[in-house]
């Protein structure tokens, strides 16, 4: 009788040890999105001189803007898709005084476009 106590009982306390990391992967875990959701595609739109109005109708609004600097404004995109690590890209957007688009930096592409005429 006390064998069979030990076949049980040591299986048992194995997969609840590595249970742990199994029982894990099989909960659901929601998408979680914070920040700004930038697309490549509104990067693209932007142009060199542009005002921040139009910068926030292609962009929305930022996430950011810190008090005493309001010419730059950052878009910080953080997504975390189930069990996976999460992602963040930055976009830091910068204006001129006068309040004209001069310089996008972070973790998207400038267009090609970027220096063209504004129409």
């Amino acid at each position: 009788m006390h064998v069979k106590k030990w076949l049980i009982a040591v299986p048992l306390a194995l997969t609840m040890l590595a249970g742990c990391s199994l029982t894990d992967r099989l909960v659901y875990r929601i998408d979680i999105n914070q920040g700004n959701y930038v697309e490549q595609q509104a990067v693209d739109q932007l142009k060199f001189g542009m005002t921040k109005e139009q910068v926030r109708f292609v962009l929305g609004s930022p996430m950011l803007i810190e008090n005493g600097y309001p010419d730059t404004w950052y878009y910080i995109d953080h997504q975390t898709k189930g069990h996976n690590d999460s992602v963040q890209k930055n976009l830091i957007v910068n204006f001129d005084p006068e309040g004209s688009l001069v310089e996008i930096q972070g973790d998207f592409d400038q267009s090609d476009a970027f220096f063209e005429q504004i129409n």
